[in-house]
């Protein structure tokens, strides 16, 4: 079975053999080193002034960040089921919260951002997705994140880039903290978030906030390569694996191009078979279809083709399928899912098979390669 879901994502066999080995005490000075090694290359990845692995799903982070960086009021963008945890997360924690809210295919824009921040005088943190995988979509986080600096250079700005480090090339010179999870594009299993942070971030930190996510008290360890509480080790030691193979394959710059071909190509094959991209601007880490048969397509796929794409939530449950592009994807494998879409249309009577969705990934894909 192809494993074609936005998270988790397939984990590469040598990463998974990396992990296999004897289980490593974190208070020791073997874990120290590789524990030292991994925060290296996180540095390389983020390249922000502070970098952060905590035991957890990349909520946690989330939740790290709003309580740690927003001390009087949160700005959050909702345009999908993520966007809505973080004014869920400032609910939970009685932190007043002001919502910019989209359907799940539209992008915030810079001059709502601005006016709820003329608004709003006291807000000091705005959160957003860089991708809201709820619906695939790719908000211009970077130009708002300038936006809300030339506004007011002490808010923070706090970017959920869950599905989107590892996919492409984040411009940090605007966010604050910068949110990743361990299950997407870095290609290992769920549990482990990473962050990153700015020089303004830890210093607006302080003493931190909370208790087991409290952002100082991990700084003060992290910083002599250990943890506050226990590590995720075997999940560390697996980040250090798929880094270093990211490096030896061509490094991140080659990881970036191959997936932003694979991710334009599957949207030009799969419009070319008269398919609609749901997203008003598209994220490269997932192609996400809205289509009134997506779930008779998904169940096809799965039980004919051996391909495992993920489906919606809530209201948009049955309406869209989503395929990932996170990760180490041979093209081969991308250019046999938009086949297989092909032929599963042909089976629901919807079109005759002639092989333009391979023919257009492959010309696409290879095409911008020459």
């Amino acid at each position: 079975m192809l494993l074609f879901t936005p998270g988790p994502t397939p984990v590469p066999e040598s990463v998974r053999i990396a992990m296999a080995g004897e289980t490593l005490h974190h208070r020791t000075p073997e874990f120290e080193a590789i524990f030292e090694r991994t925060r290296a290359l996180l540095f390389e990845l983020l390249g922000m002034s502070e970098v952060l692995m905590l035991a957890s799903s990349g909520t946690g982070a989330m939740e790290a960040a709003v309580t740690n960086l927003t001390h009087a009021k949160l700005l959050s963008i909702n345009s999908g089921k993520f966007g809505e945890r973080f004014g869920k997360i400032a609910a939970a924690h009685g932190i007043a919260n002001v919502e910019i809210k989209h359907e799940w295919d539209t992008a915030a824009s810079v001059a709502e951002v601005q006016a709820a921040l003329d608004a709003n005088p006291d807000i000091d943190a705005i959160a957003i997705q860089i991708c809201e995988s709820a619906g695939g979509l790719r908000h211009n986080a970077e130009a708002i994140a300038a936006a809300v600096k030339a506004h007011n250079p002490s808010i923070m700005v706090i970017a959920d880039g869950i599905t989107a480090v590892g996919v492409e090339k984040i411009d940090v010179t605007n966010i604050d903290c910068l949110i990743s999870g361990s299950q997407k594009a870095l290609m290992l299993p769920p549990g482990l978030a990473i962050m990153g942070l700015s020089s303004a971030a830890i210093e607006k930190i302080g003493k931190g906030k909370g208790y087991y996510f409290n952002l100082a008290t991990e700084i003060k360890n992290q910083q002599k390569n250990t943890t506050a509480w226990t590590a995720a080790t075997t999940l560390i030691i697996g980040l250090e694996s798929v880094l270093n193979r990211i490096k030896a394959e061509g490094g991140l710059s080659k990881l970036y191009d191959e997936t932003a071909r694979r991710a334009r190509a599957t949207r030009e094959a799969l419009v070319a078979i008269g398919l609609h991209i749901y997203p008003t601007t598209p994220a490269d880490s997932m192609t996400t279809i809205d289509d009134e048969q997506a779930p008779k397509i998904r169940t096809m796929l799965k039980k004919e083709f051996e391909i495992n794409m993920a489906g919606g939530q809530d209201h948009i449950k049955d309406l869209i399928f989503r395929i990932n592009h996170m990760g180490l994807i041979p093209a081969y494998e991308a250019a046999w899912v938009v086949n297989s879409i092909e032929l599963a249309l042909e089976k629901l009577g919807r079109r005759t098979f002639d092989g333009t969705a391979n023919k257009v990934f492959s010309t696409v894909y290879f095409g911008s390669n020459a």
